[in-house]
């Protein structure tokens, strides 16, 4: 057990400290102070540790602590003197100790801002990272209290710690005195030291979740004795899978007699397994449940998979159950996948794991898969499995209370048999850590996200993490703007995951469209333009058309350098009695294959109108599976149709095509741009009876790719036009993404020379010592124009007008024209409710508004009119930045009124934005043509609209006191800008846990 922490008579017990954190090789451990009760752990500790690394600690033999030493090394003020621990099990495995020193290196307190620092690490532990967790968590202490830079004395022969210290990423200086490496570290953070922290977090984090899908041997507690149930069932499918390790079950109400179940050892405790067991899946009841994880945990089991329920699903006890299960598992170094979880697959050839509820195990393929959800898992595994996609990995989560989405990514980041990570989300348990690691996979390989519970305001049940009050068109953009493939629906996820596993990416938005139907072929064209793609006219090849016209149009398509992409349109091909046959798709199949492996890198996908077999054959993996051979020789009759003949319902099906002339001039037939289609494709020689054609026998392999192409994936095939067109945007817009991510953007360095950060830190230190409440103060329109000032950022001043004269003196003063504009909170930015006059000429025009507005709307107290000078001519927009407490700064960008606002027609980015951000943000939203010269309008300064939006991501970048910015209205002119309005709030900033040391969520 853990001690209760007394309290230090200097200082409270610090138990934010307190962190779970994951080790180099996957494994859990945790970090928190030590205690005066620690005496004991401590000495059992030091008698664990090597005659060697003691003296590498103390520079000379110290084979035991003296009851002084226990005392000074268990006893701490929580700030001067400080020591944290590493535990596993509730057992010492590592320390650390800083005391604050002076310039002559004796003991001090504040103001000496440096401390000597010391590590010991049990033996067994070494290698495991637990020195380099130690520093950053020491280091994050260490700042807090007002210490700058860490002091070490290292002897040359520790290379382990001088490792350590070197490969922290922070500055250092290193000198040798005295028969010692003297190291001095500054703790500030820099990019390099933050980098380092990252990797090491995204290493140890991917290797955890490799630890649970790549287990070496297996144990299912509360498999029962007679068929049925979850145990039972979990065990059957991963025999039946084929799984590659050791497998055992475990039930303490086996018979003692019972030697094995469904041909696996079978035992009634873990303790009775001669082996350490790598994973366990749990399926007992909940309150059975802690003395399952006990036995687990003391018997060295590495991770667990816990498929019981009756946890935060059922409500408050169920959550308070929850968190003791996170809080027990990892005490014993575990990582948990549940609980109320279906399960993890993996179909690695040297693994094959199915231990999950899924009764079939899906194919190997290139698709990882994570859901938080068990139904919609079962509904996604059987949407591939029709398709004919395989995945590399599954991992369903339940109610995620340890391994969540963010693990999932670190692992699909590393893994070389993910080429795509599919995501079913319904909470995002830390956002910011969600965004930056989607951002790096999606730099590699694609990432496809679902989102559930989108509107809710509230986490499912079962999810302990905080809720967001951000809007989901919010989350949107922010996700796309890390290169995440946001869909609505599994169905597009799938959609999108099948072609992104199997096809190159599109090089550009141009898309070439060939099929044997042209009411098809137009009804992809309109999906192509309504998806934003450059469709060329579509290439009829008419219901006469062969496998072999199609492996001929594709190969020519997939040539012409005009297009980036390529869609085929198929229907079954028209019998002589005119009624459709659903033909062999495996033979179209094979010529599509033949195309695609002689062609150039571009993705093709298939649209298809019950075409028997076509789906499952394109499907089919090139390289593995070979289409049958068929006796297709000419003269020779096809093979029989299905007899469920399927009507066509294509347009063409209703006209006759007794003749050959009809056939024919279907190819005549104007394209939608006005373009004649291509009719080389059809000749005289073709049969006058358009039963399924001869075609060539089906190769028995596909042809070797040409030099330097990968080769052929597996085509996807989608029942409708606007599925496949929707699939193929979304690579599109990825790949776009792609290649604008390596190149990044930057901030340029011109604004440095016009920003005051240090000004602007002290006034808003200043304004937040004037009101020190925890919620902070909204800024006056003065005291805001002075702080945006610091950055460059000029808003038009007002003047208050409590009466007539007050305005005509204001006027005079500002210069006419100007306008008269209330404040009231009611009012403001409501020019439809009459509180705005503007382009007031002279003295008369404006007493003339003032008594108008007084008249309409109320009292001068209650209107608290203003008086500000016109700002030239154009587009009103408006630029918002708020911090969020879990998705962090965001900056937002839209037009100006009501329609707008209606619409929701405002985009987001991420703080802090770039160059390339903020042209973006700028030209995301639906109404940016106005900035453009919509209509033949003059266009607006854009130029300086992105300076803005630089200089205010800047200022919230800078100063996390600034919790909200709005500037409204901000009139943008052919030449710069004007912002009219500002309103800023400040308060103490939100704590952030994405620049503190790494640590699991905290239960």
């Amino acid at each position: 057990m853990e001690p209760k922490p007394e309290q230090s008579p200097h200082h409270a017990y610090p138990d934010h400290w307190e962190a779970d954190v994951v080790l180099r090789d996957g494994g859990t451990a945790r970090i928190r102070p030590i205690t005066t009760d620690d005496a004991e752990r401590l000495v059992s500790f030091y008698e664990q540790v090597s005659d060697e690394s003691k003296y590498y600690r103390f520079f000379a033999p110290y084979p035991r602590l003296s009851d002084r030493d226990v005392h000074r090394f268990t006893h701490h003020d929580y700030v001067d003197r400080v020591g944290l621990a590493v535990t596993i099990g509730g057992e010492f495995i590592g320390t650390v100790r800083y005391d604050r020193i002076d310039d002559r290196g004796r003991p001090a307190s504040a103001p000496a801002d440096e401390a000597e620092v010391a590590f010991l690490v049990q033996d067994a532990h070494q290698g495991r990272g637990v020195a380099s967790a130690l520093l950053e968590h020491i280091a994050a202490v260490a700042r807090e209290r007002g210490i700058r830079r860490f002091a070490a004395e290292v002897l040359p022969a520790n290379n382990k710690m001088i490792k350590v210290f070197r490969d922290a990423g922070y500055t250092q200086r290193r000198s040798f005195e005295d028969g010692s490496v003297h190291l001095t570290l500054d703790l500030e953070p820099t990019e390099e030291s933050l980098a380092v922290q990252r990797g090491r977090e995204q290493r140890a984090e991917a290797r955890s979740v490799q630890r649970l899908l790549a287990p070496g041997s297996v144990a299912v507690i509360g498999a029962g004795r007679t068929p049925g149930g979850v145990g039972r069932t979990v065990l059957r499918n991963l025999l039946t899978a084929g799984y590659t390790g050791r497998a055992y079950a475990v039930n303490r109400a086996f018979d003692e007699g019972l030697a094995t179940l469904d041909g696996v050892p079978a035992h009634r405790s873990l303790g009775e397994i001669d082996e350490q067991v790598d994973l366990a899946v749990i399926a007992v009841p909940a309150h059975q449940v802690p003395e399952a994880v006990a036995d687990c945990g003391e018997h060295g089991v590495q991770g667990l998979v816990v498929v019981s329920a009756g946890y935060a699903e059922r409500g408050a006890d169920g959550r308070e159950l929850q968190r003791e299960l996170v809080r027990q598992a990892r005490s014993y170094g575990m990582r948990i996948i549940g609980p109320n979880a279906f399960g993890i697959i993996n179909t690695a050839e040297n693994v094959r794991l199915n231990a999950s509820l899924a009764p079939e195990s899906p194919a190997r393929g290139r698709i990882g898969l994570f859901t938080q959800s068990g139904a919609i898992g079962i509904a996604l595994l059987s949407g591939l499995h029709r398709r004919g996609a395989g995945l590399s990995s599954f991992i369903s989560a339940g109610n995620r209370a340890d391994v969540s989405g963010n693990d999932f990514l670190q692992y699909s980041f590393e893994d070389p048999d993910t080429d795509v990570a599919l995501l079913y989300l319904e909470s995002l348990g830390n956002p910011r850590k969600f965004t930056r690691l989607a951002r790096r996979t999606a730099a590699v390989k694609p990432v496809v996200v679902v989102k559930g519970a989108r509107h809710s305001g509230t986490n499912p049940p079962g999810h302990a993490v905080p809720v967001s009050r951000i809007p989901d068109a919010t989350v949107s953009a922010l996700m796309r703007q890390a290169g995440v493939i946001r869909v609505d629906t599994v169905t597009e996820m799938v959609d999108a995951g099948i072609l992104l596993a199997g096809q190159p990416l599109p090089s550009g938005p141009r898309v070439a469209i060939l099929g044997n139907s042209e009411s098809l072929g137009l009804l992809t064209y309109d999906a192509c333009l309504a998806e934003g793609l450059r469709p060329r006219p579509p290439i009829d090849l008419t219901t006469a058309a062969s496998p072999q016209d199609f492996r001929d149009a594709l190969a020519e398509a997939l040539a012409d350098a005009t297009c980036d992409a390529v869609i085929v349109t198929a229907i079954p091909w028209v019998g002589e009695d005119g009624e459709a046959e659903t033909g062999d798709g495996q033979v179209l199949a094979a010529a599509l294959h033949t195309a695609v492996a002689g062609g150039s890198a571009k993705p093709v996908a298939v649209v298809h109108v019950e075409i028997g077999g076509l789906a499952e054959a394109l499907a089919a993996a090139s390289s593995t599976a070979a289409p049958r051979r068929r006796p297709t020789t000419a003269g020779t009759a096809p093979p029989e149709a299905p007899t469920d003949r399927t009507a066509l319902t294509d347009r063409e099906a209703a006209t006759d095509r007794t003749t050959e002339t009809d056939r024919t001039a279907s190819t005549d037939r104007q394209a939608p741009t006005g373009r004649t289609t291509d009719t080389h494709r059809t000749t005289a020689n073709a049969p006058a009876t358009p039963r399924h054609p001869a075609a060539p026998a089906a190769p028995e392999a596909t042809p070797p790719a040409p030099e330097g192409r990968p080769r052929p994936g597996r085509i996807p095939a989608y029942p409708a036009a606007e599925r496949a067109v929707r699939a193929l945007a979304e690579a599109v817009k990825y790949a776009q993404w792609r290649r604008q991510a390596a190149v990044p953007g930057k901030v340029p360095e011109l604004l440095d020379e016009t920003i005051d950060e240090a000004g602007a830190a002290a006034l808003i230190e200043a304004h937040l010592a004037a009101a020190p409440d925890p919620r902070g103060r909204q800024l006056g329109h003065d005291e805001a124009r002075e702080l945006l000032g610091r950055y460059g950022i000029d808003v038009r001043p007002t003047l208050p007008a409590p009466d007539p004269d007050a305005a005509v003196a204001a006027a005079a003063r500002l210069g006419y024209p100007v306008a008269l504009k209330t404040t009231a909170p009611h009012l403001r930015h409501r020019a439809d409710l009459g509180g705005v006059r503007l382009d007031l000429t002279d003295e008369d025009a404006l007493r003339r508004a003032y008594g108008d507005l007084t008249d309409l709307l109320g009292k001068p107290a209650e209107l608290l009119p203003v008086v500000q000078a016109m700002a030239p001519r154009g587009v009103d927009t408006v630029v918002r930045a708020s911090i969020d407490a879990a998705a962090g700064a965001v900056l937002s960008f839209g037009l100006a009124g009501a329609p707008s606002e209606l619409l929701g027609d405002t985009a987001h980015r991420l703080v802090p934005v770039t160059d390339r951000d903020a042209a973006e943000l700028i030209r995301s939203i639906r109404a940016a043509p106005v900035l453009f010269g919509w209509r033949g309008a003059a266009p607006v300064d854009t130029a300086a609209l992105e300076e803005l939006l630089l200089r205010l991501s800047r200022l919230v970048d800078d100063h996390p006191e600034v919790v909200s910015v709005a500037l409204e209205p901000v009139v943008v002119a052919p030449q710069g800008l004007t912002a009219l309005g500002a309103a800023v709030r400040l308060a103490p900033p939100p704590a952030r846990n994405d620049l503190g040391p790494r640590r699991l969520p905290s239960y």
